[in-house]
């Protein structure tokens, strides 16, 4: 409805009106005068009937000043338009506003500083952005500076570290400063603005940015605002540009536009853009026997952090294979002559590949089986061309088979001004393609991934060699220094030094009240099986199914779980044994079927081979149809007599947890405290519905878990199912401890870093709702943890006694300063061991909290969880919840494709 906006029908918008004058009004402030527009003339002021009350908020709110008296010409604000209930929710900030700022809204001090224990709420982050938005979307100033969120800890032993950032360091009285730019008369063309705007360069600085109608200037020109006269380069008539200064940008804002520059960099580095990485083409590192090579690489991204503008920058590695397309064609072609179509079609679809002549990457979407490199085209200029002459017109490249398939890629552009995006059709050559990656058989080929490993699989020194490489790559480069300098930014000669914390390791709780000293290394595996279980199950009731051939692997097997039961401290009875004819899997569900019944505690499967449609058919049957707890095993795991013991002895383990039992536990000291974990498991094509995986624990020692899952369609929001588990989970936590959890802490697995305003303002109310409908008066505090896996941040420290070498930090390394995000409370731990390579540490980002737990409390506890994972006897990367969220989601997407029973809803069915 149009006419509910305007000012003199009574509309919402004539309500906002009144408020922000009676907001000019107040007492104190002076009276502001009528903007002058460029032409100087005075714009009317708005009277209280006078049009719609969204234009006359636009003249109200640019008659309100925000830039110095100085300023010659104001600029004419950009208001968003205030629509549906924002505008009632606007009207009563904008009424609050002159009255004193409410305590939620205040800074607090002691979180500024790194002594500080008590952290800052996320509530008051997120009131006071949800405010300060609104506001400063109607204000003319530029950004503030804010101070940067500081949440430091002070648990654990100090050791000297470093990063792989390195500083950006903006040289005095430079930055990035904004003009638009006008023409008169004005020219639609892009292309012909940009050539008046460059005769002009040489008075502009020489170096810009510019959109069309913004530019980006390093310097500050003397007016503020220049007009140039130029002729129009078509028709020669007079145009007049005028470059207008709007602000300084703050450094925060010049992100992206720095982003670009190190693009430009790298390409001065004659480094190949594939993807979002650079790749050194000419370092290439060759493995002949297997038809591969490696390129050496970057991956960088600026960014803003808490110690300033940082570049973060890691190495990275490229497996290409020698192997062209059509080679691979005709060997599956000589393999299999008959099908070799429907072959090819498997392995191409859906695939990368390479093309060496412009280093660009393609996903192949279809082969043309009736189009060959001899059938001509269409070029741009109206020609008609043959594939063979546009390869060898373009690249000088002669093409050996002309009766060849054309490969099929759908590139989607996006169109100019905003448009949507357009797909186009790209034929490819396979004589010019490379298969990039690594097939399904390499990767379970341990000789390939060792060769591989040699290369990729890098050291600390290695890393920090190559990223102190690409710093004196740059310093030696007088193009790339130029660029830098054009920008007034200079590289700093090393990368950041830091200071980490060492958490002290947590001791093990096992059976029979037994307290084993935590270890360094983080790794309690002889432990766990030299102890008694914290929780023992004894195995009464069980069977194991097996084909003939298998039939002295299943009594070895049997006759070890026996073995090994006292040790465990759990009683285990001899099986029933179950022999089939064949290993079909129609056999194997049969059978099943046949000797599930109520009693029966857990199903062994012993499978001649490993197939995955066998696997997700036993574990469909086991987990939905009949539910029981079931134990998939590979034969050939059990035909070692040396190592028969160490696998047995995990599998007990296992099958332990499966049927409800605790193997060890950590000292919490939190009670009445429920910490849950989510994790999505999307399919490979990104088609079908995603599952999302929630896991909540159910006692004080977070050794008992409660699981469910939920399904969501491509265009679908997963919190309206994670709502419902959540709900359901809080009753479950009742029914086993007879009370509601006072706080609880949520590991949020999955999210980027585009996704977590986003996770903030819809998220959170999500969960916070349900405990409204749990009791009226349920208010327990909740806290959210985003983890974040996938990062390019590296953390080294130095190991004094071997010559300052860097070295992997060990398990409970914390990181929560300079490197941290400006805006957010978060820190990085290195929670896990790693014998090879370079550990990756995990990025915890807590988006929201009202438990008012103190920063080491937050990380102390993050720690904890690490270590309750039963599939692994030590540490893992991330919260024992996020791990079994991650878990079940796999589980359930890749095989068994339907809810789970509610009858395994309170065991960990899924490890």
């Amino acid at each position: 409805m149009s006419g509910s906006g305007g000012a003199g029908r009574g509309g919402r918008g004539a309500a906002l009106l009144e408020a922000l004058r009676a907001q000019g009004s107040r007492p104190g402030s002076k009276p502001e005068e009528p903007p002058t527009s460029a032409a100087g003339s005075a714009a009317p002021s708005p009277g209280p009937s006078g049009g719609r009350g969204r234009a006359s908020l636009v003249a109200l709110l640019a008659s309100q000043k925000t830039e110095t008296p100085q300023s010659p010409v104001k600029e004419e604000p950009s208001v968003p338009r205030p629509t549906g209930r924002g505008r009632a929710s606007l009207l009563a900030s904008l009424a609050k506003a002159p009255q004193p700022e409410p305590e939620l809204f205040k800074k607090d001090a002691r979180a500024e500083t790194p002594e500080a224990g008590t952290s800052r709420t996320s509530e008051s982050w997120s009131s006071r952005t949800s405010v300060t938005s609104v506001t400063r979307s109607f204000s003319q100033a530029s950004l503030e500076e804010r101070p940067p969120i500081k949440m430091h800890g002070s648990d654990g032993k100090q050791i000297d570290a470093t990063a792989n950032y390195i500083p950006l360091i903006v040289e005095p009285g430079k930055g990035v400063f904004e003009y638009e730019v006008r023409f008169n008369p004005d020219l639609d063309a892009k292309k012909l603005r940009f050539q008046l705007l460059n005769r002009h360069m040489d008075d502009l600085g020489g170096c810009k940015t510019f959109d069309g109608v913004t530019l980006y200037l390093p310097i500050k020109l003397q007016q503020q605002t220049t007009v140039f006269e130029c002729e129009h380069p078509v028709d020669k008539t007079n145009v007049t540009m005028t470059i207008q200064f709007r602000r300084q940008k703050r450094l925060g804002e010049c992100i992206h536009l720095y982003n670009v520059l190190f693009r430009r960099i790298m390409n001065v580095l004659e480094l190949a853009h594939i993807g979002r990485q650079h790749f050194n083409p000419h370092a290439a590192h060759k493995i002949p026997q297997h038809k591969l090579e490696i390129w050496p690489g970057y991956v960088t991204a600026v960014d803003e952090y808490e110690g300033g503008i940082q570049l973060c920058c890691d190495s990275s590695h490229r497996v290409l294979r020698q192997q062209t397309v059509l080679q691979c064609i005709e060997d599956i072609s000589t393999r299999q002559p008959q099908a070799y179509k429907e072959e090819v079609q498997k392995l191409l679809i859906g695939a990368s590949v390479l093309t060496r002549y412009n280093n660009k990457t393609y996903r192949v979407d279809d082969i043309m089986w009736d189009q060959n490199p001899s059938h001509t085209f269409t070029s741009s200029s109206g020609e008609q061309l043959s594939f063979m002459d546009y390869y060898k017109k373009q690249y000088d490249l002669r093409i050996t088979d002309p009766g060849q398939p054309l490969l099929l890629s759908r590139v989607k552009t996006k169109m100019p001004r905003g448009k949507s995006t357009e797909e186009r059709m790209i034929c490819l050559v396979p004589e010019l393609c490379y298969m990039t990656g690594l097939t399904d058989a390499m990767r379970s080929d341990f000789r390939v991934m060792k060769d591989i490993a040699v290369y990729t699989r890098i050291t600390p020194n290695q890393r920090m060699g190559a990223l102190k490489k690409f710093i004196a790559n740059i310093h030696n480069s007088p193009k790339a220094m130029q660029l830098l300098a054009d920008w007034g930014l200079k590289l700093a000669p090393s990368p950041t030094q830091i200071k980490a914390r060492q958490l002290m390791p947590e001791d093990i709780m096992f059976g029979n009240n037994v307290q084993c000293k935590g270890s360094p290394q983080a790794d309690w595996g002889g432990m766990a099986t030299r102890n008694y279980v914290l929780t023992g199950v004894d195995l009464i009731n069980w069977i194991v199914v097996h084909v003939q051939k298998d039939t002295r692997y299943a009594s070895d097997f049997a006759m070890m779980m026996k073995k090994i039961s006292s040790q465990m401290g759990i009683q285990i009875a001899e099986p029933k044994m179950r022999i089939l004819r064949d290993d079909r899997t129609e056999s194997y569900l049969r059978c099943l079927r046949e000797n599930i019944n109520p009693q029966l505690q857990v199903a062994v499967i012993i499978c001649p081979t490993a197939r995955d449609d066998r696997y997700s058919a036993v574990k469909k049957l086991c987990c939905t149809e009949s539910p029981v707890a079931s134990q998939v095993i590979n034969s050939r795991t059990l035909s070692k007599p040396d190592k028969l013991r160490s696998v047995v002895q995990k599998i007990a383990l296992q099958i332990n947890c499966k049927l409800g039992g605790t193997l060890w536990a950590v000292k919490i000291p939190l009670d009445n405290c429920m910490v849950c974990g989510i994790d999505t498991y999307h399919t490979a094509t990104g088609r079908g519905k995603s599952v999302g995986a929630f896991v909540a624990s159910m006692n004080k020692l977070f050794t008992r878990w409660y699981s469910q899952v939920c399904f969501q369609g491509p265009q679908e929001e997963l919190i309206s199912g994670m709502k419902s588990c959540f709900t359901t989970a809080l009753r479950q936590y009742y029914e086993v401890n007879h009370r509601f959890p006072e706080r609880i802490v949520i590991y949020r697995d999955g999210v980027g870093d585009g996704q977590l305003m986003t996770a903030l303002k819809h998220e959170v109310p999500q969960f916070e709702s349900v405990f409204h409908l749990i009791k009226p008066d349920y208010k327990p505090s909740l806290t959210i943890v985003i983890c974040q896996k996938r990062i390019n941040t590296r953390i080294f420290t130095y190991a004094h006694e071997q010559g300052d070498e860097l070295v992997n930090p060990g398990p409970g390394t914390v990181v929560d300063h300079s490197v941290t995000r400006r805006d957010w409370y978060d820190f990085f731990l290195v929670s896990q061991h790693v014998r090879q390579g370079t550990v990756s540490p995990t990025h915890y980002i807590v988006i929201y909290d009202t438990s008012k737990m103190k920063t080491d409390h937050v990380q102390r506890l993050t720690y904890k969880l690490c270590h309750l994972y039963y599939n692994w006897p030590g540490t893992v990367r991330v919260p024992a919840p996020c791990q079994y969220a991650h878990k079940l989601a796999y589980l359930v997407g890749q095989n068994i494709g339907r809810d789970p029973s509610v009858h395994l809803r309170d065991r960990l069915f899924f490890l």
